[in-house]
C-alpha cells in the first residue's frame, strides 16, 4: 500500500489538478485515507506479533540457557565464571530480544520497501530509475560495512560488561569485608577504572555507528538532486509528466526513510548479534554426561567397601600440577572416616570426586565396588548426601529447604533429621518448620545454617554422607553432640575437617599433605606414626589451652 501511494499522488497531479476535476481528487484522497487506515491496522498487528514473538523467543532462550547451566559440569562452570553466566542470562538475552523485535518489525520490512520502490520507479520511467540502481548499492554497502565493523566492537563491549558485573557482584557479596577494612574508596576507584574502559569502548563503537545517518542522508540527497535534474529533462522531452517526477521523488524519499530506520537499527542489531554469539557459545557447550564410563555394571558388590579410591590422581582443567595424586584408601560400610589436612591439601577436592562433581584424571573412585563414572549422575547423587563447605540455604521456609533432600519426606523424617543435626533449638527459636528463611539464609547465624544444611542431607537418608568442614561454625559441645548423633546413622560418613577434635573418634583418619596421603589410621596410631598429624594436633592443643 505504501508503494502505491506515490502513483495515486501522481494521478492527482496529472489528472485531477491538471483537469480541475474535484471529484477525481476527492476520490483519490479517500483512497489514500483508506490506505492509511489499512496500513495502521497492519502496522499495529505486525508490532503486536513482533513483540509477542520477541518476548517468547527471549523466554525460550532464557529457559534453554538456564537448563544448559543446570546441566553443565563443575569444570565448565569454573571456566565460565558466575558473573559471565549472569550477564548471558540478563543483558545478553535482553539485547537479543530487542534485536528480534526490531528485525521482525523493520529489518524484514525495509529491504522489501527499498527494492519495491526501485521496481516501482522503473514502472514510472526506466531512465530516471537508473538513479536508484546507482544509489541503492552504495547505500547498502555503507550500511553493511558499518555493521561489519560494529559487530566485533559490541562483542568486546559485552565482554567488558562482564568485568563490570563481576566487580559489582564481588563488592555486594563482600560488602561487610569492604566496610571492615575501610576499602570503599579503593572499590569506587577500581570500579571507576573498569567503567571508564567500558565507556571508552562504547563510545568508539558509537562513533562508528553514528557515521551511518550522515552518510545515508548525503548519498540520498545527492541522488535526489540528480533525480530532479534527470526528471526535468524527461518532462521537457515529453517522456513523462510532472506527477511522475513527484512519484519518483516520493519513492526516493521512501527509500531514504527506510534506510535511515535501517541505519538507526545498526546499533541494536549489531549488539544483538554479538550477544547471540556469546549465548550460542554457552548453548554449544556439552552438558555433564549421565555417565562417563560404560554402564557395564551398576549393581553393588556385596563384599566391596562403601567407598574406595584406587590410585586416584586429579588435576583441575588448566590448573597445572595435580591437586591430588596417588590416593588409595577405602571406607567400609557404616564406617566413619575423617579427612584431615592443612589448607590447600586437597580435602574438598577429594570428597568432590565421590559424587563425581569432578571426574578423576586417573585411577578409579568406586561406590559399593562400582566405578562412579559408570553410575548415572542422578542415581549417584541420590545415594550420596553432601553438606558443602559453604552452607547454602534458599529463600522459602525451613521445611522447603529440608525437602530438597527428599521431596516426599514425612513429618517424622524431617523431625528426625533436625534432631540428628542438633538443629531442634534452631527450628524451635524460629517458630517451627514453616518459619521463613531469607535468601542465602541471611536471617540465620553461620552455625544455624550449617546445622540445617546437615539436616537437609540427612533427610535424603544417604548411603554415604559427606560433611565438608560443615561444623566449623559450631562450638565444641554442639560438634561433639553432632558426632555422637551421627553414630546412629546406618551409613558411611566422610568428615572433612581441619580440627583433630572433629575426627579423632573416627574409625579411620586419612591425613592429606600437598595432595598426597601422609598417613592413614586411628588417632592413636597416627599420633605415633604421622609427624604431620602430630604437628596439627599439637598446634590445636596449644590454641585450646590459650
Amino acid at each position: 500500500m505504501e508503494l502505491l501511494v506515490p502513483l495515486v499522488v501522481a494521478q492527482i497531479v496529472d489528472v485531477g489538478i491538471a483537469n480541475g476535476d474535484v471529484t477525481y481528487i476527492v476520490t483519490r484522497v479517500l483512497i489514500l485515507a483508506a490506505f492509511g487506515v489499512a496500513g495502521l491496522a497492519f502496522a499495529l498487528t505486525a508490532q503486536f506479533f513482533a513483540a509477542k514473538a520477541a518476548v517468547g523467543a527471549s523466554a525460550e532462550l532464557r529457559g534453554r540457557l538456564f537448563c544448559k547451566l543446570q546441566s553443565m559440569s563443575y569444570t565448565s562452570i569454573d571456566e565460565m565464571g558466575t558473573a559471565t553466566m549472569i550477564t548471558r542470562m540478563t543483558s545478553d538475552v535482553n539485547q537479543v530480544q530487542s534485536g528480534v523485535n526490531m528485525t521482525l518489525r523493520l529489518l524484514l520490512r525495509s529491504p522489501l520497501i527499498v527494492f519495491g520502490a526501485m521496481i516501482m520507479a522503473f514502472t514510472v520511467d526506466w531512465a530516471a530509475a537508473l538513479v536508484f540502481v546507482a544509489v541503492i548499492p552504495l547505500l547498502a554497502a555503507a550500511v553493511i560495512g558499518i555493521m561489519t565493523i560494529c559487530i566485533p566492537l559490541y562483542k568486546k563491549v559485552q565482554g567488558r560488561m562482564d568485568g563490570v558485573y563481576l566487580a559489582t557482584r564481588e563488592n555486594l557479596s563482600g560488602v561487610r569485608v569492604v566496610r571492615a577494612f575501610c576499602k570503599e574508596q579503593d572499590e569506587v576507584r577500581e570500579f571507576g577504572e573498569r567503567n571508564a574502559v567500558l565507556r571508552k569502548q562504547q563510545k568508539r563503537a558509537g562513533r562508528i555507528s553514528a557515521i551511518t545517518n550522515p552518510l545515508t542522508y548525503a548519498l540520498v540527497n545527492i541522488a535526489a538532486i540528480i533525480l530532479v535534474w534527470v526528471g526535468a529533462q524527461r518532462v521537457d522531452g515529453g517522456f513523462i509528466l510532472q506527477g511522475d517526477v513527484v512519484a519518483l521523488y516520493s519513492y526516493l524519499s521512501i527509500i531514504l526513510v527506510e534506510l535511515v530506520k535501517l541505519a538507526n537499527l545498526i546499533f541494536t542489531v549489531s549488539k544483538a548479534i554479538s550477544c547471540e554469539k556469546r549465548i550460542e557459545a554457552v548453548l554449544d557447550r556439552e552438558g555433564e554426561p549421565a555417565t562417563i564410563a560404560p554402564e557395564a555394571q551398576t549393581e553393588e558388590i556385596a563384599a566391596a567397601p562403601a567407598v574406595s579410591f584406587e590410585d586416584v590422581t586429579f588435576a583441575y582443567h588448566g590448573g597445572g600440577a595435580p591437586a591430588l595424586h596417588n590416593i588409595t584408601f577405602t571406607a567400609a560400610r557404616g564406617e566413619t572416616v575423617g579427612i584431615l589436612g592443612g589448607t590447600g591439601s586437597g580435602k574438598t577436592t577429594l570428597v568432590s570426586l565421590v559424587p563425581r562433581f569432578y571426574p578423576a584424571s586417573r585411577g578409579r573412585v568406586c561406590l559399593g565396588g562400582v566405578d562412579v563414572n559408570a553410575i548415572p549422575a542422578e542415581i549417584l547423587r541420590t545415594r550420596v548426601g553432601v553438606v558443602p563447605q559453604k552452607a547454602v540455604l534458599f529463600k522459602g521456609t525451613i521445611r522447603s529447604n529440608l525437602l530438597w533432600g527428599n521431596k516426599d519426606a514425612t513429618e517424622e523424617q524431617l523431625e528426625r533429621a533436625v534432631r540428628l543435626a542438633q538443629a531442634e533449638d534452631v527450628v524451635r527459636a524460629k517458630g517451627g518448620l514453616d518459619a521463613a528463611v531469607e535468601q542465602e539464609g541471611r536471617d540465620l547465624s553461620g552455625g544455624q545454617r550449617q546445622r540445617l544444611t546437615i539436616a537437609r542431607a540427612l533427610v535424603r537418608d544417604p548411603e554415604v554422607l559427606i560433611l565438608d568442614d560443615s561444623s566449623s561454625a559450631l562450638d565444641y559441645a554442639t560438634d561433639a553432640k553432632l558426632r555422637a548423633a551421627l553414630k546412629e546413622l546406618d551409613c558411611t560418613v566422610l568428615i572433612v575437617s581441619q580440627r583433630t577434635a572433629s575426627v579423632r573418634h573416627a574409625d579411620k583418619i586419612v591425613v592429606l599433605d600437598d595432595g598426597g596421603i601422609a598417613g592413614i589410621g586411628t588417632h592413636e596410631r597416627l599420633m605415633q606414626s604421622c609427624p604431620i598429624y602430630r604437628e596439627i594436633a599439637a598446634s590445636q592443643a596449644k590454641e585450646t589451652l590459650q
